[in-house]
């Protein structure tokens, strides 16, 4: 696979899987009726840095992006998203991608990395914290998960 910066025209082969992940509304704290202007816009925005894998046929297969999590002196701390194409789930592509961010993040002069809302039921959770994240705390019945009902969401932690 390849891991490489995404272009503004990769946006078409990231809305697919973009709009089911979101629409499904079981991983992201985003609104599941989000129009493909406003994705794009939350995810492609300017000063983010937006990665994109690419299997062994071309195909865009997972996304993720690192932003500043907050601004001025404390704007060493990113933030970040990742998305894979739930029909390429299981293949290693998610912890590749969560590899090469976190160490290009690290890179970029970030020393540490938060997310602020990793829904509890996610299987991301094992994930990240198989990556070193830990969960710094939840905030109980912040979500409203349509199989589970409400469920917490976590805020994660990484140094770099």
């Amino acid at each position: 696979m390849l891991i490489r910066e995404a272009a503004a025209d990769d946006w078409p082969r990231i809305w697919p899987f973009w709009h089911r992940i979101v629409a499904a509304g079981e991983t992201y704290a985003w609104d599941p009726a989000t129009s493909e202007e406003q994705a794009r816009a939350l995810w492609m925005a300017p000063g983010k840095r937006v990665y994109v894998v690419e299997d062994e046929t071309g195909a865009v297969v997972g996304s993720a992006y690192v932003t500043p999590n907050y601004g001025g002196p404390a704007a060493r701390v990113a933030n970040a998203g990742f998305m894979v194409d739930p029909d390429h789930a299981g293949r290693g592509i998610g912890r590749a991608l969560a590899d090469h961010v976190l160490a290009t993040a690290k890179a970029d002069g970030y020393r540490a990395m938060v997310f602020n809302a990793v829904v509890e039921t996610n299987p991301a959770v094992q994930l990240w914290t198989s990556l070193g994240f830990t969960v710094l705390g939840t905030v109980p019945d912040a979500y409203e998960h349509p199989r589970h009902g409400r469920v917490g969401l976590h805020i994660m932690y990484r140094a770099l």
